[in-house]
């Protein structure tokens, strides 16, 4: 059946089609002949009770540097279309907020991926402390006392912001590091939130591994190994991506968050695990599709529109 498909995403000018999930999705939704309709969040608008956004027709071709044509813009009603795919990258800021708030109006009717809602309620680095089992010794806060004794129970630390994403302005602090307080005031000079202090888990070396979950089930996984002298293993920061496959401990994880992944509507989300420990749940804008399948695992892609499908209309 042929769908008609809006797109929230970044300017698409600016992605790097060899990796980015979004332009998979994209190509996969051509292949099986849906339409598709491009826009960027600052084109999305309410007007009355209706959701608009001055969208454009979108053609994509896998080819470095000619991956796209955009059509003549028009104003589109969203809820006249079947599919919205919420694909903006962070920062997950209130401009990223009021979107989910004005597409929660056209969800279910029109099918929202991921939820609007839910992924407002479930930022990564918070909807994982509901799983404290799975997870390393993790402090939700900006107070230095609490760190600090946070410090003292656990010796080296990292501490990232409680809204980062990609790998941004994550430190590795010791027990003793003299760089604390420097660090200290800069995070409380630059984010108005708490920021998260976890223990650190010297097995990062080995690889953080991204796993997606496609409808609460572990659809496929790809090993991101950090680069020499870098604890971040994101490929945005220079990490390889390896092949990998799940170990008894990530099943377990993925059994144990699947099903209210699936009862809250995320059907596209990526988990991190280090060495057993489940660090993050990303729902906003999740990435790993292209890598895996280049390494020889599923089609993520095509997974991701067979759920997709299935729920339309329903």
């Amino acid at each position: 059946m042929g769908l008609t498909v809006a797109v929230q995403m970044d300017p698409i000018e600016k992605i790097n089609i060899a990796g980015d999930s979004t332009f998979a999705l994209l190509l996969e939704a051509q292949g099986r002949g849906h339409s598709i309709r491009y826009y960027t969040p600052d084109r999305l608008s309410m007007r009355g009770d209706r959701i608009i956004a001055e969208t454009r027709p979108l053609s994509v071709r896998d080819v470095a540097g000619d991956h796209f044509t955009l059509g003549d813009a028009e104003l589109t009603d969203l809820s006249k279309v079947d599919v919205v795919l919420l694909r903006q990258d962070p920062p997950f800021d209130l401009a990223y907020i009021t979107t989910t708030h004005l597409l929660e109006r056209i969800h279910p009717k029109t099918l929202v991926v991921n939820n609007p809602s839910s992924v407002r309620n479930a930022p990564e680095k918070l909807m994982v402390m509901n799983y404290p089992q799975l997870m390393p010794p993790t402090l939700v806060s900006r107070d230095k006392a609490l760190i600090e004794a946070f410090r003292a129970e656990h010796g080296d630390v990292v501490m990232k912001p409680l809204y980062g994403n990609g790998g941004a302005a994550v430190f590795k602090i010791g027990r003793t590091d003299p760089n604390f307080g420097s660090l200290f005031d800069l995070f409380t000079a630059t984010f108005r939130e708490p920021w998260v202090i976890q223990r650190f888990l010297p097995q990062v070396t080995q690889g953080d591994k991204r796993i997606i979950l496609v409808d609460g089930e572990a659809a496929g996984a790809v090993n991101r190994v950090p680069a020499e002298n870098d604890i971040r293993s994101n490929m945005v920061r220079g990490g390889a991506a390896r092949a990998t496959d799940l170990t008894p401990r990530e099943k377990e994880i993925c059994a144990t968050i699947g099903p209210e992944l699936k009862k809250r509507g995320l059907i596209f989300v990526g988990i991190d695990v280090i060495d057993g420990n489940l660090t993050e749940i990303n729902v906003t804008s999740p990435t790993g599709v292209r890598a895996i399948k280049k390494l020889g695992g599923p089609d993520l892609a095509a997974a991701i529109w067979d759920s997709i499908e299935s729920k339309v209309g329903k």
